[in-house]
């Protein structure tokens, strides 16, 4: 059977130019949808903090975009805020707000589009040098997959955060590293109040890593405040675009507030590209038929060896539903917090303030009520229809969350992972090595506990 035939639409996500489309045909499919399944609803228990877990979609559309208002981002532990920056990710309020018109303008689909010459170089560097190293090797070669990846996210990443910068950025990517040992460390560990403010032998390193990564960011900013040439153009990288809105009325974004940003977006942009990235290329691995598939609508569309284009990335439409498919299977982010900021009724519950809610995505995305007898199965034709009719219900598919507070980078992730697993599968062959065991882990994200060893063969 011809797969490519029976595809009749893009991929919503390529189809939305923003948030805005994206809702509104979410509220297009949500009409007169009934809910055939009994609400998962139930409490479970951290530490001493009871979670109200809601995992009916329909509920799940209340909290995070019809009722979002009275709800709030619950706060993450003093470690991984600290790697994580205190930005978007953790931002609440006005200030939220203002950071989100801010940096929003760099993330559209237009400006976007712009960024895929540059990823494109990236790519290409990383895959001639590969193709050097298999060529030494017989033609093929062992690598550890994440690791492999790891360098082209952050070169892309980099250059989207500094600009023409990026060589000068890129070594906070090894003081983030550094620091993400300590925090995840510290997720293994008895939690002492107070235990964290003691000189203890790690508490100082952590705090040497955070003064390290700030000094070099507020330098990385000051060299360009000196240099900027802001006026009257806009700026195409994230840094040109808060340091301009520093200096215009009445937006209060800081010098501060730039460092914390550009932390988020290094730690967040990196992570969740280079998992999405590492399950998609595991899963083309483990099913052949689909990586024979996906190939050949590359060689059709962009042939064997020139760069994909902007023109060329929104036709790849059964990339685009493998890249849905291992984000549903292996979503980066495996649940999200909430709190009540107020008491409310949500689909016949009394939901008093403060209760924290607990959305599980990875368990949303599993469910057999929503995604059919084959729900633990990898299938990409489920989004041959697009995003809100993979499903039961258009809510059901929330990888990178929903509503406001939705992933401001999520076009910029599936547009690199697009780009580079086009241009991977375009001149190499992979297949998952003996060594490999399958055991998915979250620590902070979801990732392969044990690594990704594959093979990779150089195509004639």
């Amino acid at each position: 059977m011809d797969v490519a035939a029976e595809l009749k639409e893009e991929s919503f996500q390529n189809n939305c130019q923003n948030e805005e489309a994206y809702h509104k045909e979410i509220a297009a499919n949500t009409t007169d949808i009934i809910i055939e399944f009994p609400c998962s609803t139930f409490i479970v228990w951290f530490g001493t903090t009871p979670r109200l877990t809601i995992s009916d979609p329909a509920i799940v559309r209340q909290v995070l975009v019809e009722k979002a208002e009275f709800f709030e981002k619950n706060e993450s532990p003093t470690l991984v805020r600290e790697l994580e920056g205190d930005g978007l990710l953790s931002l609440k309020g006005e200030k939220w707000a203002r950071h989100r018109k801010i940096i929003q303008p760099m993330f559209h689909v237009e400006n976007l589009k712009m960024m895929i010459p540059i990823m494109g170089k990236s790519m290409e560097e990383a895959v001639v040098k590969w193709s050097e190293e298999m060529g030494r090797n017989g033609g093929k070669m062992e690598v550890e997959v994440s690791d492999w990846y790891q360098n082209l996210v952050e070169d892309v990443i980099a250059r989207a955060t500094f600009g023409g910068s990026y060589a000068d950025g890129r070594p906070i990517f090894q003081l983030q590293a550094q620091q993400m040992v300590h925090a995840t460390q510290a997720y293994h560990q008895v939690f002492i109040p107070g235990y964290r403010l003691l000189p203890t032998k790690k508490n100082r390193i952590s705090w040497r890593l955070e003064k390290e990564v700030r000094k070099s960011l507020v330098k990385l900013i000051d060299r360009r405040i000196r240099n900027a040439t802001f006026q009257g153009q806009c700026p195409n990288d994230l840094l040109g675009l808060m340091i301009g809105a520093s200096t215009a009325p009445n937006l209060e974004i800081t010098v501060n507030d730039i460092v914390e940003e550009c932390k988020t977006i290094f730690f967040a942009g990196k992570h969740t590209t280079l998992q999405l990235l590492t399950w998609t290329t595991l899963l083309l691995a483990m099913h052949p038929r689909w990586q024979h598939l996906a190939r050949d609508e590359v060689l059709a569309l962009c042939g064997s060896s020139d760069t994909p284009t902007k023109h060329h990335l929104p036709n790849l439409k059964m990339l685009s539903m493998v890249l849905n498919e291992s984000l549903r299977l292996y979503p980066p982010v495996v649940a999200m917090i909430r709190r009540a900021k107020t008491d409310i009724h949500l689909g016949g519950l009394h939901i008093l303030r403060g209760t924290e809610l607990l959305i599980p995505i990875l368990a949303v995305h599993h469910d057999p009520a929503m995604w059919g007898h084959d729900a633990q199965e990898f299938n990409p034709m489920r989004f041959a229809k697009g995003v809100a009719h993979a499903a039961k219900h258009p809510m059901a598919f929330l990888p990178f969350g929903l509503g406001a507070r939705r992933c401001i980078g999520q076009n910029l992730a599936i547009l690199q992972a697009k780009l580079a697993i086009a241009m991977i599968l375009q001149r190499f062959s992979f297949e998952l090595t003996p060594a490999y065991r399958h055991a998915p882990s979250v620590l902070m994200l979801l990732h392969p506990q044990h690594g990704a060893p594959m093979v990779f063969r150089k195509l004639m």
